[in-house]
């Protein structure tokens, strides 16, 4: 049996599943907001609602809940888990 390791960012999670941050690929100015917010590489987080039609995720970072734009999400390697 192969396993295929792909990238998987958190724009793709659905709502309910949880993940750890693996890589923050952003510009500088997003990097420092989603730092500021709690987002850095190895801490777990979960999806709590998405949106329709590429709305926003509302993610839960330990006790914090924050909404992501689908860009911004788009910029968040995860390992799901």
């Amino acid at each position: 049996m192969h396993h295929y390791h792909y990238m998987q960012f958190l724009s793709q999670l659905k709502a309910g599943q949880r993940a750890i941050i693996s890589a923050i690929e952003a510009d500088e100015s997003l990097f420092h907001r989603l730092s500021a917010l709690g987002f850095r590489v190895g801490k777990p987080l979960s999806i709590m609602r998405r949106a329709s039609f590429n709305g926003p995720l509302h993610v839960r970072l330990g006790t914090t809940d924050v909404i992501l734009r689908v860009k911004e999400a788009d910029r968040i390697q995860i390992n799901a888990i």
